[in-house]
This record gives C-alpha cells, structure tokens and sequence, in this order.
C-alpha cells in the first residue's frame, strides 16, 4: 500500500455509478487516486438473465483480481447486484474489498429507525437490494419496516440531479411514518442530499461512507 495516496480501484457494471462513487472519494477519502473498471455487460447480462449467474459472478470476480494485480490498495465494488462477489473476494484478497452498500445498510441497521423506504430504480436491483438488507438485518437481530419503492423515472432522468431528486422525491413523497429512506443503487445516490432536505428525514447513500470506511481501513492514523 502507498501510504500517501492509496490506489482504490472502482470496479463495476454500471456507468453512471461511478462519478457518485468518484465524488465520495473527493469528499471522504482525498488521499485516495481512484481508478475506474466497468464492464457494462455485466449489469445487462444480468438484467437479461433475471439475476446473476455464477458464470456472471465469476466474470466480476476476475475484475476484482485484475484491479489487486495491478496494484488496487483497496476495491469498491459500485453495482450492487454483485454484492456477494465482494464478500467472497474480501474473504480471499490481501486487500480490503467492499461490496457498494455494505457501509449504507450498516447506518440504516443502527440509526434508530423503525420504518425506512428501500428505493431503486428498476425491479431487478429494488428485489436484490431487498433481499440482501433483510439478510443483513437477520444477521445482526435487527427488525425493521421496510417499503420498497420502484422509482422508475429515476431511470430516465440519470445525469440531471435535479430531475433525479424530483423523481424520486415523487416516489416517496405521501408514504407514511417514513423516518429515513435508504437509496439502493449508487446511481440514484446523487439525490441523496437534496432529497433529504425536501422530506426532512435522513437520506442514506452507499457511497460517501464506503469511501470513509475503506480510508479508515488503509489510513486508520488519519481517520
């Protein structure tokens, strides 16, 4: 590891996560050079397939391998549908290897909250990202009130993050006894701020705190 400027490679499936993922860096974690892989079939394979296949799997995991050969002193893994690769990666690496929201489901698990919108974009991501909070949540005993919210035009509107803001405020706006809501896929993490300021509730998003977890795991003197 380059103590000075650690190398994180971001390592995903999806375009439009990465400049939210580069932001994160920017804000939390400056030391850090960020490096982008995408290999957008991924995502669209997946999508074609319902799902991600173990060939799919293996696929990003060579991603992932790729990156700590060429020197990555840490991995974000940005799409969230291959969460389960960087767990299985993290498990083998000499490096520290996140999964995009790993960091986000911690704070929604311990914030205090009782009834949270779990919110994507399309219905593949929005059942994934379900299903791997509530394993998360089973693990660690908590008991939440979760609404899926499918935020469609979310989709359309992806590089305008006014538009985005709008979309997914539309969503979620009128849902009652919402405390927080937690934002499923890094393209969608851009409304983040605004959004919370619009409803008046906590809005979390994977990124900024993936990015702070990986510089207190390489810089824990700095963090």
């Amino acid at each position: 590891m380059t103590a000075s400027a650690p190398q994180i490679a971001l390592v995903g499936a999806v375009a439009a996560a990465a400049p939210p993922a580069q932001a994160a860096f920017s804000t939390a974690f400056p030391e850090a050079r960020t490096w982008n892989i995408l290999d957008d079939r991924l995502i669209a394979d997946a999508l074609d397939a319902g799902g991600v296949t173990d060939e799919l799997a293996g696929d990003m995991a060579s991603l992932i391998d790729y990156a700590v050969s060429r020197g990555a002193d840490g991995v974000l893994l940005t799409c969230s549908m291959y969460g389960p690769v960087a767990h299985a990666a993290a498990a083998r690496l000499p490096v520290p290897v996140l999964a995009s929201d790993d960091a986000a489901f911690a704070d929604a698990a311990h914030g205090g909250f009782s009834r949270i919108a779990l919110v994507a974009s399309l219905p593949l991501p929005l059942a994934d990202a379900r299903t791997r909070f509530d394993a998360f949540l089973a693990e660690r005993g908590v008991r939440l009130d979760i609404v899926d919210v499918l935020a469609e035009r979310a989709a359309e509107v992806r590089g305008d993050a006014a538009a985005l803001t709008a979309a997914v405020e539309a969503a979620v706006r009128g849902i009652p006894n919402l405390d927080a809501v937690l934002l499923a896929q890094y393209s969608v993490s851009p409304a983040a701020e605004a959004l919370g300021e619009r409803l008046g509730i906590p809005v979390l998003a994977g990124p900024v705190r993936a990015a702070a977890r990986l510089r207190e795991a390489l810089l824990p003197e700095a963090s």
